[in-house]
Formats: structure tokens, C-alpha cells, sequence
């Protein structure tokens, strides 16, 4: 089991199956989880997206100037990370939201012992924000998080993706799931849709290992935290196809 990790919620896996915003069935599904994992004793920091309230791509293509469209996204993270910090506090879980940007009525300014003091006293910390630096996506920020405070693992919980293929196992029926894949195999795979290349990057050059699971699928993140037996395994170590 690992003892501390860093998992990334998406902003598509708090949307669920609604076409915009929080669904509040998957908000309260991954929080009952959260907290599930720190009852175990497990340290969890949580980077949190913001695709389910605003997209960066998009509102650029529509003459957004690109600086401010970032900028914009990273709000809409902290919007996510409130929402999910009051779900897990209902849980009896105590909680700490920390944002990358100055907005200290509604949570605290992210410095690393600060964060580091939080998950030693077996506090939930939620990351927001990003980096605080536009052109610079939360996968970046969720591998700086994590080898920041010293993760052994870091969790990207996805949805609708239960791990990394050969190919689009929805046009290639054929495609088979990685079991594990090693990084630079990763990298040369060019695999934007699980997680871009500089936080492969990252992670590769400091050797944190990488969980890519679906986080839709019924106990997911314990399954990834207790068990690290779910989705894909990107490691310094060989790649292997699953059984």
C-alpha cells in the first residue's frame, strides 16, 4: 500500500455523464472514496481539473486570448476543488484546500512544508490553481504536487479510460491494454489523451510511478491506493501487456 500519493481528479470525472458542471452523484462517489483512503491512513493530495466548467482550447479557438483563457481554467479549478473539499468534509474527513493563486478568503496559499505539515497530520489536501502560470496544464501541476511532497505514486483517475492501449480501442477492437508501460515507451507513444508529456516527463526524471485507471469503475481509487493493481502502471521498469 502507498503510503502518500497524489491523485488527479479530472474536471470530466466530477461532470459524470452531464453535459456541463458537477454531477453531485460522482462528486459524493470519489469523496466517500477520499475518504475511504485516508481512514486506511494513507496521505492523499488531490490536483483537481476544470474541463467540466471551462476549456481553455475552446475558448481560444473562439479569439479568447490564450493567457487569459488559462487563466480562466485555473479558476475553474478552484470552483471543482470547494466543491470536493465540502463533500469530504462531510465525511468527518478533515480537509485542506491549497490554491496556487492568491485568494486567501476561501483557501489557503499553496507552500510545500504547509502541505507537507497537512498530510502529516493525516489531512486531505486539495490542490487548485495549477502552477499558478498560464500554458501550463494540472497533469504538469499534479507530478510537480507529487514530488513536491514526496509521493510514491502518482493517480490519474479518468474518465472513461481505464488505462493506456496499443491504439484507440475505440476504433481499433484489436487494441490491448499496457499492464505496464515503461516511460520512455510512454513518451514515444505520444499519449496526450492520458497525460501530457512534460508530466511524463516529470515523473520519468524523478521516478515517480504513474497509475492511469477509470475512476468511474465502483471502488477505483482503492482498488489503485490499497491494491495498485488496476488500470496501467507507467514505471522505469519493462512494459508488459495485460493477460
Amino acid at each position: 500500500m502507498d503510503r502518500r500519493i497524489v491523485l488527479k481528479v479530472s474536471g470530466g470525472a466530477l461532470q459524470g455523464g452531464r453535459p456541463f458542471g458537477i454531477d453531485p452523484g460522482e462528486l459524493d462517489r470519489i469523496a466517500e472514496q477520499i475518504g475511504a483512503c485516508s481512514a486506511e491512513g494513507v496521505q492523499i493530495a488531490v490536483v483537481v481539473g476544470g474541463g467540466n466548467l471551462f476549456r481553455g482550447r475552446e475558448a481560444e479557438a473562439s479569439g479568447m486570448t490564450a493567457a487569459t483563457a488559462h487563466q480562466v481554467g485555473m479558476l475553474s479549478t478552484v470552483l471543482n476543488g470547494l466543491a470536493l473539499q465540502d463533500a469530504v468534509e462531510a465525511r468527518g474527513v478533515d480537509v485542506r484546500t491549497m490554491s496556487a493563486i492568491q485568494m486567501p478568503q476561501i483557501a489557503e496559499p499553496y507552500i510545500r512544508r504547509r502541505a507537507l505539515r497537512h498530510l502529516d497530520k493525516g489531512r486531505v489536501v486539495i490542490c487548485v490553481g495549477g502552477t499558478g502560470n498560464p500554458f501550463v496544464t494540472t497533469d504538469t501541476a499534479t507530478a510537480l504536487r507529487g514530488i513536491e511532497v514526496g509521493a510514491s505514486a502518482l493517480l490519474m483517475g479518468k474518465n472513461g479510460i481505464d488505462g493506456v492501449y496499443t491504439a484507440d480501442p475505440n476504433s481499433h477492437p484489436d487494441a490491448r491494454r499496457y499492464d505496464r508501460l515503461n516511460f520512455q515507451d510512454a513518451l514515444a507513444a505520444q499519449l496526450g489523451v492520458v497525460m501530457d508529456s512534460a508530466a511524463i516527463s516529470l515523473c520519468a526524471e524523478h521516478g515517480l510511478p504513474i497509475h492511469v485507471f477509470s475512476i468511474q469503475a465502483p471502488g477505483a481509487i482503492l482498488d489503485a491506493v490499497l491494491r495498485g493493481r488496476i488500470g496501467t502502471i507507467v514505471h522505469d521498469g519493462p512494459t508488459a501487456i495485460a493477460a
